[in-house]
Parts: structure tokens; sequence; C-alpha cells
């Protein structure tokens, strides 16, 4: 049970999430949505009290009373929130969703939904508790007043043409912190809607357009979510955080295009009172080609179909240069604005809109989006798509031209670029895997070309990125500095978990680059002031090589501690404190519940093989199953 409205910021723990794959939002345990962008991910903030606890808005439904309590769950397979409060007057639920639709998609990003909503549907369930409305938007992050217009059965906020309009079953009044407010009562087995909705053009409101069948909506939403859940193919250890890691997944993802935002949220800082504070509302290639590996391994392809289709709308072979991360809409310019206004969450500025990494080159990208192209062919055992081989080839001969480059890295170093282990190691990826797809299939492309750079890249990984002094392979060529991204060289299949320099490397890693048993990104100097916590995903990277080796016990032991720092709700955040065990970092975060699926599946597979299975990696085990006439799998993982 959680005592509810403390007056000072709330955890990022504190926060559930509720969407309709347009966008999505954060609910408190107290019943407050504090943050809310409409209609889009990336549109400006209607609701942000999460980054200014005195200028950002908030809509909050919950007890009038000072002393209560909550407990909330998921309903079952799906995104629909039911919160249960607690006072001495009475009990009530609350059921939180923002209603989905199936839609037509549109590759040109035009949001096409007929209506964008929040519902919340209160249950008495004792007693007669007294429940109170505040409503206060605050539209474009707080820069823009609202003026209130009251209608029979609620009222309507606009701002120049955005309106939003709240239906409420009591009357509502000014507040005077600048919204309104009713309150009402609710008592056992009465149903009571409270319903808001946002209007892009406020002419388009009117009577009809007010009109709501909730208990519809609802229903649908539950079946929409519980079809999905239902494809879900896993069935092993931790069955329950991996189901509800890939409605998390699925929540990050825009229906209109099948682009997917690496977290719903901006500048929720990495460190408290730090500058470490990004816009992650943005389509990051990387991030949504390993979203969306995690999801196939779980039987979710479609998702994949959809991703690759945005792809195409790119025209990455027409000669535009390949960013590392687009708008959800395919838009390629994401300047990099402060908020000066906004004191940002826990008073950590700034706060920040757009991505000025968008201009970076980071070479790993090729192999991360050819990879989960090798392993959706391999499952759906499909022909590729001649628009899609184009782009995968392209980024082949990119990477064929490229890999010698310096760049800024997997985790967008703004202190120059360097000549970074990882970048080498999917740029391997990158010409592995379009082998592997050309070749059975006779696709057209310089095969002898990659496969003959390949070796190079390779050998240049084996003898520049490995310190004998260290006993590691390091972050960049010729350095001596610890990175967590090491830990992926076993995934991949370029070593084997038991090549002795893994073994070296696992081992400095655990004792230079963690601390109370979870791993930083780096320690090394990134061009930044301050430092950060320690990186989830990076945790879970280590429990991979863990059960890889065969050190199951070890690997439960490290899953189980890293997951436990979930919510009530099984949400996770970027990065953990490991002193304090706060999550910090932008909220929920799709590395992270990506890395607690692909950790989940390696731990059944490590208790499914004997002792010598598990020392091969996947080219090993491809090799001995074609020996034995079997054909091999596709590799169960990628960095």
């Amino acid at each position: 049970m959680t005592t509810v409205r403390e007056s000072k910021y709330r955890p990022i723990r504190d926060y559930a999430l509720i969407g309709d794959a347009h966008t999505a939002a954060l609910v408190s345990s107290d019943g407050s949505i504090d943050w809310l962008c409409w209609p889009r991910f990336d549109s400006p903030a209607v609701f942000c009290r999460l980054l200014d606890k005195g200028k950002g808005g908030h809509f909050r439904v919950g007890p009038a009373s000072s002393h209560a309590a909550s407990s909330r769950a998921y309903v079952e397979g799906t995104n629909v929130l039911a919160t249960v409060f607690s006072t001495d007057a009475g009990q009530f639920r609350m059921t939180d969703l923002m209603p989905v639709e199936r839609l037509n998609r549109s590759h040109e990003g035009e949001d096409i939904a007929s209506h964008y909503r929040v519902l919340r549907l209160l249950e008495g369930l004792s007693g007669e508790a007294e429940v109170e409305v505040n409503f206060r938007p605050t539209f474009d992050y707080a820069r823009s007043e609202a003026t209130f217009h009251t209608y029979e059965g609620g009222v309507v906020a606009r701002n120049g043409r955005e309106a939003l309009a709240l239906a409420c079953p009591s009357s509502l009044h000014d507040d005077p912190s600048g919204g309104v407010t009713a309150r009402f009562k609710v008592a056992a087995g009465q149903r009571v809607w409270v319903a808001l909705t946002y209007f892009a053009d406020a002419d388009a409101l009117n009577h009809s357009a007010l009109q709501i069948n909730a208990d519809l909506e609802l229903e649908q939403t539950l079946e929409y979510w519980r079809e999905w859940s239902e494809t879900c193919t896993y069935e092993g250890p931790y069955e329950q955080l991996v189901r509800r890691s890939a409605l998390v997944l699925k929540l990050l993802t825009y229906e209109p295009t099948g682009a997917l935002v690496a977290a719903p949220t901006t500048s929720l800082p990495e460190e408290l009172g730090g500058v470490r504070n990004w816009d992650y509302r943005f389509t990051w290639l990387r991030d949504s080609s390993l979203i969306l590996y995690a999801l196939q391994l779980l039987g979710y392809h479609e998702e994949a179909t959809d991703f690759f289709g945005w792809l195409d709308g790119l025209c990455i072979p027409c000669g535009n240069e390949l960013q590392i991360m687009y708008r959800i809409d395919g838009g390629s310019h994401l300047p990099e604005r402060t908020l000066e206004h906004l004191e940002g969450y826990r008073g950590s500025g700034p706060v920040r809109v757009g991505n000025g990494a968008f201009g970076q080159k980071q070479l790993d990208i090729y192999g991360e989006v050819i990879d989960a192209a090798y392993l959706y062919h391999e499952r759906m055992r499909r022909p590729v798509r001649p628009e899609l081989w184009d782009a995968l080839r392209y980024m082949a001969d990119q990477t064929v031209a490229r890999w010698r480059e310096p760049d800024h890295g997997i985790w967008e170093v703004r202190g120059g670029t360097r000549h970074f282990l990882y970048s080498k190691l999917l740029s391997w990826v990158a010409l592995d895997r379009v082998v592997r797809m050309a070749s059975p299939g006779g696709l057209p492309g310089d095969i002898d070309v990659w496969t003959r750079t390949r070796e190079e890249v390779r050998s240049a990984i084996l003898e520049e990125g490995f310190d004998e002094k260290t006993g590691a392979f390091t972050q960049a060529f010729g350095e001596t500095a610890l990175d967590a991204c090491a830990l992926v060289i076993p995934q991949v299949g370029f070593l084997p978990p038991t090549d002795p320099r893994v073994v070296s490397t696992v081992r400095a890693i655990q004792e230079r680059l963690t601390s109370h048993g979870l791993v930083y990104r780096y320690l090394s100097d990134d061009g930044l002031p301050g430092g950060e916590a320690t990186f989830a995903l990076c945790s879970f990277w280590l429990v991979d090589c863990l059960a890889e080796a065969g050190r199951v016990d070890e690997a439960r032991e490290l899953f189980e501690k890293v997951a436990g720092y979930a919510n009530d709700l099984g949400l996770l955040a970027e990065e953990i404190d490991p002193v304090s065990g706060e999550l910090l970092g932008n909220y929920p975060q799709g590395f992270t519940h990506l890395g607690l699926i692909r950790s989940a599946l390696h731990i059944a597979k490590a208790e499914a093989l004997g002792p010598e299975e598990r020392a091969e990696n996947p080219a090993e085990r491809a090799s001995r199953m074609e020996g034995a006439g079997q054909v091999p799998e596709a590799p169960l993982d990628q960095g």
C-alpha cells in the first residue's frame, strides 16, 4: 500500500504508464496524470508537472481525503490500469485507460485517430468515499495559458486551436492554482465516468463530438490488449515480467507509422541535479531494432513488418544520409532546445526538447538494423522485399566503406569521435548477417567484398580491441578504459562465452565497472560534467554473459536483483542508483525492458541446454547442427 498526496516530487517509480499507440501518460499512485503530450509522443506536453511541480499542469482524480492509501495493478494482459483507493469513509476502484482503436496506417506520418481520450472509471467498493477532481492543463510545456468555458456536464479548456474537453459528474469550480476542481461522492456499487478528450482543432468540438460510449471503449480496449498479449509465445522463467515488458514495448509504438520511441518522456535526469537530461521521444534505429528483435523472440512479427515499412519511407538507398534517429513521422530535423522556464524534475535542469545527437555518426546502427531484419526473415521464412534489400545492401556497402572511421559510439558521447569497440563489433555483425541473408537466396550484392571485409573487421577487433595489460576488450581501440558494451561480444556470436578473452573481460567489468552488483556503462570521461547511475541494460548484458557461460545460478541471482528494482507494476527506468535503488533517467525505458526479455530468454535457454551446448557460440552451434543434418537456428540475441 502506498500513502498518497505527498507534497514533494514523486519518485519516478511512483508512476504507471497508460497509452493508445499514439502517445502515453504517466499516472501517479494518487491518481494524478503529471505527464501527457497530445496528440503524439513528441507533441508539446499539456500536463508537465513531472518537470516542474509549480508551473506544470496535471489532471488528478482521486480521494479527497489526505488520509488515504492506494494499491494498483494492470488488468491482466492489458495496459489498462486499476487502482484501489482506501479511505476512512469508503473504498473505490479507478480504472484508467487511453482507448485504442485499430487504424489504417499512414507512412507519411499523418495521425488519423478519430479521437484522443483518457477515460477514468470510478466504481464504489464499500462505504461512500469522497472523490476530488483537479484539472489544470498547461499547454505547450506550460508556456501557454488555458481559458475555460463551462458546458452542461463539464468544461472546455482552450489554447489557440487546441482544446481539452473534460466531462465530469459534478460541477467544476475555479481553483486558486489556475485550474478547475470538483468534489463528489462514490458509494458502494456506484459507477461514474470522468472523461478527458483532446481536440487538435477546437472548431471540431460540438455536441456530437462530446458524446462518449465509455463502456464500449473500455471493452474494445481490453479486447485489443488481451488479443495482443495472447500472441506471446514465451513460457518459461519470469514469464509475468517478460509479458509485462512486452506490453511496455508495445506502448512505445506509434501506430500510424510503425515507428517506436525510446521512451515516452524527456529530461528525466540520469543524476539528480545533473545536466544529463535528454529527450527520448524519438525513433533511434538502434533502439527500435533491438526492441523489434526482443519482440520477435516472443512471437511478435507484425511490429517488425510495420517498422521496416517505416524504414522504406526514409528512402535510404536514394542517397539520403542515414541518421541515428528520426521523428516518429520520419522527419530528420530534431534541433535541441532548452525550456528555461521549467526547473526540471527535482530541480534537475535543463529541460530539453529535441535531441542534438541526431547529427552524430554512429556506425553500429547498420549492424543493429540488419540483424533485426535477419532474424525477421529467418523466423518468418519469407523472401526479402526488394525495397528492404536495397536498404540493407546500402547499409552493408556503407559498412564496408566506413567501418575504419571513428564515430561517437552507442552512448552518444559529446567529447569527440573515437574508434569505439562496439561500433566495430556491430560492423562485423552487419556484414556477417548480410552475407547469411544473401548467400542462400542469391540476393544481389558484393558478397565477396562483404565476406572479405567481415574478416578484416574481425582481425582488427582481436588485434586492437583487446588490451593485454588490462586483460579485457576495452571501450575503444588502443585505450584501456572499460565499457560494458564488451559484454555483447559473445551474444552476437563473435566469440564463445568460454573464450579466455571473454572470461577475463567479464571478470574485469565485474571488478571495475560495477557497484552493488549493478553495471555502469563506463566510467571514463565523456565530455560532460557530472556522472550517472548504473545502466539497467548493461546489468542485463552481464546476466546474458553469465547464463551463456553456464553460470546459471549467478545469472538468476543478478536477474532477480535488477528486476527487483522495478516498481509495483513491473516498470523500469533507464538507470538505477546502486546505493538508494532509485530509478533514474527516462521512463519507462525500451532499452531496459528489451534487456529484461532477452535475459529471461537466455536463462531459459541455458537451463534447457547441457553444459557442452551452453559453451558454444551461435556460429559453432550452427556448424554442429548442420553437420548433424539439422537446420541451424538464428542467433538468439544481439547487442
